[in-house]
Formats: C-alpha cells, structure tokens, sequence
C-alpha cells in the first residue's frame, strides 16, 4: 500500500521517457539480452544500470500469459507476469557469468519463493529468463554450482524460463530509482543494493549520470 501511494506522487511529478528508448533491443551481434526477475523491479533496474557493460536495462513485465499488462493488473498477481528487466549488455564488457553473480549476490535474494522482501506475490518471484541456448546452460550450470557449494542456506527458488515476451513498464517506473533516491521505499530497500554491487564488485560498477 505505502508503495503505490508513493507511486501515485511519482506519476505525477515523473518526466515522460522516450518509449522507443525504453523498449530498444539488440541492435549488433556483440549485444547480447537477457531478463532478470527478483522482486520490484526499480532496485533491480538500479543495480544494473550500475553495472560496467550493461548497454541498458529497461524494467516490464514477463513470464506471464496476458498481452501488455499493466502495473496494476500485474500487481493483481492474476497475469503470470514478473515485474522483471531486460538487460542488454556488451559481452566483450561483462560476462553473463558476471552478470549472474551480481544477480543472485547483490540484486535479490534467490531462496525467497514468490517474495523478496516487503513485496509479496508470484509478480514478484525469483526468476531468469534466457534468450537461447547457451544462456540457459551458463544459467542452469551457475545455479548447479551454487546449490552444490552450499552458498546458501536454504534451496534455491529461482525458475530458469525460456524466453516468449516482454513487455516494457510505463514510463513512470524506468530509473525510477535514480530520478527518487531520496523516497524511503529506494532508501531502504533498493539502495543498499547499489552499495553492495559498489562494494563487492567495483571492478563492475560505474557511476550513473
């Protein structure tokens, strides 16, 4: 409730983004895509954007059956869709191996079923979803190598999904973590995140202008 009241002031004080920019994709066979679930997507879209090689990170919604859902019929949880984010990233720049361990160390917590955090709901559950075949191995194998080195304390939730669409939020909701640090919501629990990336991966991070 405290986040959609806070959502409603940031719609109206928000400035419109270009909805082409939002929904760019890979251009260039050195731009690689892949979507990233793990609870609300602003805190997700913020570490990434962070993130040294990441083209761009657009927040939407996927793994769901509805045709260009909204927020509020996505936060129904009766869509099947994940609030998620599509990362275009440069593989020359950063790894997908680099980009999992940003994912499952700093940007959510995989062992939370269908919740991360204060947000509950299967819209808000631990998910990767891969773009073609050797995206699902590296995928697969890294959360192999995790379960078997007993990385966390209880079982890994995280789905690995082909991919089959992806539907960019509104406008309102991209770098909504940049344009509102100061809102308690990204204050407590979206920029320790970005802190975290910072501080155990600064060969990645890079500053957001």
């Amino acid at each position: 409730m405290k986040r959609r009241m806070m959502l409603v002031a940031a719609m109206l004080a928000s400035v419109a983004l270009s909805s082409a920019n939002a929904a760019r994709a890979p251009r260039t066979k050195n731009e690689q895509t892949i979507i990233f679930s793990g609870g609300c997507f602003w805190g997700i879209q913020s570490v990434f954007e962070h993130t040294k090689g990441v083209i761009s990170a657009v927040s939407g919604y996927a793994g769901g059956w509805a045709d260009h859902p909204s927020y509020e019929q996505v936060s129904s949880g009766t869509t099947g869709h994940a609030e998620s984010v599509r990362v275009t990233f440069d593989p020359s720049q950063v790894s997908l191996d680099q980009l999992l361990k940003v994912f499952f160390t700093v940007a959510h917590d995989p062992t939370q079923l269908n919740h991360q955090g204060p947000d509950v709901g299967t819209q808000y559950r631990s998910m990767v979803i891969y773009t073609n075949d050797d995206q699902e191995r590296a995928v697969k194998a890294y959360i192999a190598q995790l379960a078997d080195a007993h990385v966390y304390a209880k079982p890994i939730v995280t789905q690995v999904v082909a991919y089959k669409s992806f539907y960019p939020a509104e406008e309102y909701h991209q770098h909504y973590a940049e344009r509102h640090p100061d809102q308690p919501y990204i204050a407590i629990y979206d920029a320790p995140k970005v802190a975290n990336l910072k501080k155990d991966f600064p060969q990645l991070y890079r500053d957001v202008k």
